[in-house]
């Protein structure tokens, strides 16, 4: 499988001859023949990684930044009751401190994820990519 792209599109190639190129819109899924004569090779877009545009950059995002299912379930939590204080995220969630701390750690370096005052104390909120994430992941 490879990459190829006209003027506005990168598409990956299905099938292939000499007049005509069978492609797949990576973001649709759109399939269509295109003159082979008006695509060129799309350096530097891996395959795979056009098929990933697909999802919407706010859910991927969320995705790499998961590595376990109860770190999915702090953002889910933080959508549907955020912001909330970090000392409740510890109670609430029964987990290890420096487990969540490392998630929010991370969370945060992915932009999902923001420090924020809450009553006076410190805590976490969902950031707008945070949530278009888990939006997009509900739907």
């Amino acid at each position: 499988m490879r990459t190829v792209r006209d003027d506005d599109t990168v598409y990956v190639v299905l099938k292939e001859s000499a007049d005509s190129t069978l492609v797949r819109d990576p973001a649709t899924g759109e399939e269509r023949h295109l003159p082979t004569d008006s695509l060129e090779p799309a350096g530097g877009t891996a395959p795979l990684d056009a098929l990933a545009t697909a999802i919407p950059e706010d859910a991927r995002a969320v995705v790499r930044a998961c590595h376990a299912d109860w770190h999915l379930g702090v953002l889910v939590a933080l959508a549907d009751d955020g912001p909330l204080p970090a000392r409740s995220l510890v109670a609430r969630f029964e987990t290890c401190e420096s487990d969540l701390v490392g998630a929010l750690t991370e969370f945060r370096a992915a932009e999902l994820v923001e420090e924020t005052d809450v009553h006076g104390e410190r805590g976490y909120r969902l950031t707008d990519a945070g949530e278009s994430g888990i939006g997009a992941l509900r739907d």
